[in-house]
């Protein structure tokens, strides 16, 4: 329920607003109705009025009183824009006005409500449930939901500012007027959305604002009541990139429409948009760029069961296939060596353009260690390895990370006590002696250290107790025997 104030001294206003909306007509050949906004330029100036350009076959005309500055100077000139409500209609002219406002009485609010003009309001304070408005010297209430089109988290915000508002409700003779921003909102973001959609088609580039960031993609306004949205895949081409590193809320961004879909919403339409689109494609200068032996730094993007996919710049990819990871050990799957998202040293070893291909490697990045094998063993030398796997043909012994040799079992057979060596275990130490180097085929072959030395064994003996365990001891013992004999 609202209260209203007293109306007698507005008989006059009351009249003249009603015959000005009683001018309306029907069959007027204006392309305009009363209540829609208008968007026009300035075509004259006279002494009482302004007139407007409507778009229609009919101009529009508006009073100067209107549109004068507070210190009651008019600050416009012809061809400046104009935006005005139609507030009557008739064959020879079309009555423009900011808004229904000022002096009125219950006939106005009531011709307001049944033609749907727009109306000054006033928000004086909030209230249970909404806010209240003095509408032409009366109170009205808006409920919250109707202050505007989105979510109004504390309406104290909106107290003391003035708006447009429609009268959605008009009931015992004005006692109870109920108002809506949002109604009028709406009314001309339809009207906007339905012009923009007039002019929208597959390939326009558009600026526009980001509204709303998902895991999934972004969303842009692109007019009054339009939303597109970038799908993630679309706003860049890195593979790796997120849409919270790449824009922010209210960013203004340039985009390319790449599809329209009506949506299951009545009068709506989806709008595909796309960043990368008007980014050139980096593939088109991959051949400046990249080339073969080149090493670089690169981000992994996936892992595969043959191999792991890492980007070197954004939208170009290589793959490491699972042969390429390692010189140190055998990879059996991508993901024990590497991770998504890890950034890794890689070198090239092909760059395929016509395929958009370049092939990778980790392992020739880090560095072949059998390059200078020879350099760094020779025959006969004594060292220790680690016994990495037991075959039934012999041994495999690890000197170092990617150097591994053969312990033939025929060799192993040569020791005084070949069962202290056989019962070793996957990972313990082993004293041995380099047989023969061939770097060409990778290949070490490798004999048990020759308990005959003394110095060899007891040095081993030394070093290895504490790693391991009871078999540095029955090693050392044997050479004890041996030594005895």
């Amino acid at each position: 329920m609202t209260d209203h104030f007293d109306d007698e001294n507005n008989v006059e206003n009351e009249k003249s607003f009603a015959e000005m909306l009683d001018d309306y007509s029907p069959g007027s050949e204006a392309e305009v109705g009363i209540g829609d906004k208008i968007r026009g330029k300035i075509v004259s100036i006279g002494r009482d009025s302004v007139f407007v350009d409507t778009g229609s076959k009919i101009d529009g005309v508006v009073d100067k009183a209107e549109l004068l500055d507070k210190d009651g100077t008019l600050a416009l000139q012809e061809g400046d824009i104009l935006e005005l409500y139609v507030v009557a209609l008739s064959e020879e002219e079309i009555k423009l006005s900011k808004a229904v406002s000022g002096i009125g009485g219950l006939h106005m609010l009531k011709e307001a409500y049944d033609k749907a003009v727009p109306v000054e309001g006033k928000i004086l304070e909030t209230c249970k449930g909404g806010v209240r408005v003095e509408v032409l010297q009366r109170k009205a209430f808006c409920p919250i939901s109707q202050l505007d089109l989105d979510f109004v988290e504390d309406p104290a915000d909106y107290v003391a500012k003035t708006f447009d508002f429609l009268i959605t409700t008009f009931e015992e003779n004005g006692k109870n007027i109920i108002v809506s921003r949002r109604a009028l909102l709406a009314r001309e973001q339809e009207k906007a959305r339905k012009a923009f959609y007039e002019t929208l088609s597959v390939g326009n580039v558009l600026n526009g604002s980001v509204t709303r960031i998902m895991p999934f993609g972004v969303f842009v306004k692109l007019s009054e009541g339009v939303e597109g949205m970038v799908h993630v895949s679309e706003l860049s081409w890195s593979k790796t990139a997120q849409p919270e590193t790449m824009v922010d809320v209210a960013d203004t961004v340039q985009v390319k429409v790449i599809n329209i879909e009506t949506d299951k919403r009545p009068g709506l339409l989806k709008i595909g948009l796309s960043m990368k689109q008007l980014i050139e494609d980096p593939w088109e200068r991959a051949g400046e760029n990249f080339h073969e032996g080149q090493k670089i730094l690169g981000t992994v993007t996936r892992c595969t069961n043959f191999g792991a996919f890492v980007e070197v710049a954004p939208g170009i990819e290589g793959l490491v296939h699972i042969s390429e990871m390692s010189y140190k050990k055998r990879v059996l799957k991508p993901e024990d060596e590497v991770s998504t998202g890890e950034t890794v040293s890689v070198l090239i070893k092909e760059v395929d353009l016509a395929k958009r291909r370049i092939s990778l490697s980790i392992r020739d990045a880090e560095g072949d260690p059998w390059i200078n094998v020879s350099e760094k063993y020779r025959t006969g030398q004594a060292l220790e390895g680690i016994l990495e796997k037991k075959e039934k043909f012999g041994y495999f012994i690890t000197l170092e990370p990617g150097i591994t040799g053969l312990l033939p079992k025929s060799n192993i057979r040569k020791l005084s006590e070949p069962g202290l060596v056989e019962r070793l275990k996957e990972g313990d130490l082993i004293p041995i002696v380099i047989e023969a180097i061939n770097p060409a085929e990778r290949k070490l072959t490798l004999a048990p250290a020759n308990t005959d030395d003394e110095q060899n064994w007891q040095a081993f003996a030394d070093r290895s107790n504490s790693a391991m365990g009871s078999l540095g001891e029955k090693l050392q013992h044997a050479l004890s025997k041996k030594k005895n004999k």
